[in-house]
């Protein structure tokens, strides 16, 4: 550097460098910093806004008993599945739960309160809030659990293709019908006039009769069926049923009588009638078997379609599954108050046997 102050080179001069710059340039730079510290500030507060401004998505469930207890058996199935697809109730989903207490009206009531409240899926347990929900909307998803033949009664286009609002589990309940009343006649070899308890709200009943009665003729005996319409006709049914030398009862389909299961299976030992179910955990309450699908995993698949769905998918690009594996359950005990013994075969091959 000379002594004049200027450096070689055309570079600043060391008078240059330490003169003050012009104010308003301090200024626009004071101005600069405090905008980069506001914002910076400013930024994790719009984050959060944000995130707690995040839609929690609703799903509506239409039940079919009275009360969150007697749906505990599979209630619980219902929030362990949300649980385990790391839904917390009350913090990153609600459901909307309703409970029609098998009343048809209710039913209808209740179907109309959750369309209305336009929920992001509506999950439906019995076809008979499954077939009032489709009436009454085709952009709400519906999420079915226990239906049989959703192509027949309309829910869907077709199996691989739903087509339509409306997907999930398919039972089949009446396929099996046949296989059954075999399993039912080999546990009781003296079996030779069933009655079917039907649900007089089930909409599979009249099929499900004929399908136990086309069975039955193939294997040499009666069927007929019983209408059951509240709890207090149980009783009575099963002693007209002995009366008229009946020796064997069917639970046919139906919500009201899978509540009921305790009177049903208190009737039946009352009665020495024993009686075969559809589901396992109708057995431990007196009935002799079951056989049927595994209902607790039809719960917990309607829960993945919901959480499909919820993740974007349309219930018409989701196919109906059906079950591939069907459940056996023995009740020796039951059986021991019978006089019968249940065949070592038929244990072998049951899934499950009660002591």
């Amino acid at each position: 550097m000379t002594q004049s102050g200027h450096c070689r080179s055309g570079l600043i001069s060391f008078e240059n460098w330490r003169r003050p710059r012009p104010r308003g340039d301090v200024m626009r730079r004071r101005d600069f910093i405090k905008i980069i510290a506001g914002s910076a500030t400013m930024w994790p507060l719009a984050t959060g806004a944000q995130q707690s401004s995040k839609k929690i998505p609703v799903v509506g469930v239409l039940w079919h008993a009275a009360s969150a207890e007697e749906e505990e058996v599979y209630l619980s199935v219902v929030r362990k599945a949300f649980n385990d697809l790391g839904y917390i109730e009350g913090k990153n989903i609600t459901l909307e739960q309703r409970f029609p207490a098998e009343n048809p009206d209710r039913f209808r009531s209740l179907a109309q309160e959750l369309v209305d409240a336009k929920p992001d899926a509506i999950i439906s347990v019995q076809p008979l809030g499954t077939l009032e929900l489709k009436k009454l909307t085709d952009s709400i998803p519906i999420v079915f659990v226990l239906m049989a033949d959703p192509v027949g009664f309309g829910l869907v286009k077709s199996l691989a293709r739903p087509g339509g609002n409306a997907t999930g589990p398919s039972l089949m309940t009446i396929d099996v019908s046949g296989k059954r009343l075999e399993l039912f006649k080999e546990a009781v070899p003296s079996l030779s006039r069933v009655a079917v308890f039907t649900d007089v709200t089930d909409p599979f009943r009249d099929r499900l009769v004929k399908a136990y009665q086309a069975s039955g003729e193939r294997l040499g005996l009666s069927i007929w069926p019983v209408e059951i319409k509240t709890p207090e006709d149980i009783e009575p049914a099963f002693s007209k049923i002995a009366q008229d030398g009946g020796n064997g009862v069917i639970r046919g389909a139906g919500g009201l009588l899978f509540v009921q299961r305790v009177r049903v299976g208190a009737s039946a030992l009352a009665h020495k009638i024993p009686v075969l179910g559809h589901v396992a955990e109708e057995v431990p309450a007196g009935l002799l078997m079951s056989y049927g699908q595994d209902l607790p995993d039809f719960f917990r698949r309607a829960v993945a379609y919901t959480d499909r769905i919820l993740k974007g998918a349309k219930p018409a690009d989701l196919p109906v599954e059906q079950p591939t594996k069907f459940k056996l359950v023995l009740n020796l005990k039951t059986a021991k108050a019978f006089g019968l013994t249940f065949p070592p075969t038929l244990i072998t091959s049951a899934d499950e046997v009660i002591e």
